[in-house]
């Protein structure tokens, strides 16, 4: 009992500290519109925002998770987050949480052999309340011992009395329905217009609102070419079957013979953290399968708002597009780092694309196209 009236203090301490803009910067309707927003809804979107659910010196999921960059980190001068403790930091580089819940339960497609679905890098959880469960309890993250913890600072928070007024009497009474009802809660928000915008400049042309310019059409040509960037093999520029529009991933795993990276923060960890050291290898897809036929697999990350959430790879290795474009252009003719892991490396789709210097800035200026909250009258401004 001692334990639980010390995280309540704890919590009430952070609940104050928000009061005086300690705690993460609630971006609200500054940056984007929750008009409309359903009681589950609002709740989760004060949960993402919160620090208290964390320990001191406190940490939200917002501070991996930007609104003003599609929800991804802000802080690209490292190729990985930093947890909640100093010294702490993830082992792969934080996707975006835009679009997210687009992303199919993991299964393997008999048709084309190949994996596909599931959420994070690695497909580990099929559903945004899994994913959201994950951050709080990870240690190189929000760093909390376990789930009794979570539900004694979520029973301390101020508006504690919300969760019972959208899940009943008891949503806080059990430590194990309590940390579901957060992630449920969560979940909610991330399902929100925010989180699927579709108004990118690409989203504008499609509608015929706007051109592209005469570079982001050849780059788009060149996207789409098999027999040049063959971007759109897995990265489809075109609606799905139901009429969604395009996602610029089909969700699928593949071998990319991405390098290590040494820069990696994660290889210096004390060996309680990362036993392997600067030898740590990072498994992907065969992890979570538990079959090292897949080993060096990591699930094909959408494109939309790409311009807004580098580093670049799940280790974070390539700083700008042009590099990523670079390497898949050139990767098997020019001096890059061997692959992390060789087998399984795709060979028939990238490697040696041959394209120039200038169809590579074409490439990339296509894909500048699809940042959320294009406004054509700033361009026309601009220019």
């Amino acid at each position: 009992m001692e334990f639980r009236k010390v995280i309540a203090a704890a919590v009430v301490l952070a609940g104050l500290m928000s009061l005086f803009g300690c705690a993460a910067e609630k971006a609200g309707s500054d940056l984007y519109d929750n008009t409309g927003f359903t009681p589950e809804e609002q709740l989760g979107e004060t949960l993402f925002f919160e620090t208290a659910l964390s320990p001191d010196p406190g940490m939200a999921c917002a501070n991996c998770h930007r609104p003003e960059v599609a929800f991804a980190d802000p802080e690209t001068g490292l190729p990985v987050s930093r947890g909640v403790h100093v010294g702490r930091f993830g082992n792969r580089n934080d996707q975006p949480v835009t679009y997210a819940l687009y992303a199919p339960p993991l299964h393997f497609d008999e048709a084309e052999e190949i994996w596909v679905g599931g959420l994070f890098w690695d497909g580990r959880v099929n559903t945004l309340e899994e994913q959201s469960q994950g951050p709080p309890l990870n240690p190189l993250e929000m760093a909390n011992t376990d789930t009794l913890s979570i539900a004694d600072r979520l029973r301390a928070l101020p508006y504690a009395d919300r969760f019972e007024a959208i899940y009943g009497p008891f949503a806080l009474d059990d430590d194990h329905t309590a940390y579901e009802n957060m992630a449920r809660a969560m979940a909610a928000f991330e399902r929100t217009k925010p989180f699927r915008r579709f108004d990118s400049k690409y989203d504008l042309y499609l509608a015929g609102e706007v051109d592209l310019s005469a570079q982001e059409l050849r780059g788009m040509d060149l996207f789409v070419d098999e027999k040049k960037g063959n971007c759109a093999a897995c990265h489809p520029h075109t609606a799905a079957e139901d009429g969604t529009p395009p996602l610029f991933t089909d969700f699928t795993y593949d071998n990319l013979g991405v390098p290590k990276n040494p820069a990696l923060p994660f290889y210096t960890l004390p060996p309680s953290l990362n036993p392997d050291g600067a030898e740590w290898v990072d498994r992907g897809l065969g992890v979570t399968l538990d079959d090292p036929a897949w080993d060096g697999f990591f699930r094909v990350p959408s494109l939309r708002n790409i311009a807004l959430t580098p580093p670049y790879m799940h280790n974070g290795v390539f700083n700008t597009l042009f590099e990523v474009v670079a390497f898949y252009n050139s990767r098997d003719v020019g001096p890059w780092p061997e692959p992390e892991i060789a087998r399984g490396v795709n060979k028939d789709e990238l490697g040696d694309l041959g394209l120039s210097n200038t169809e590579m800035d074409d490439i990339v200026a296509f894909m500048l196209t699809l940042t959320d909250g294009y406004d054509p009258h700033e361009e026309a401004e601009d220019d």
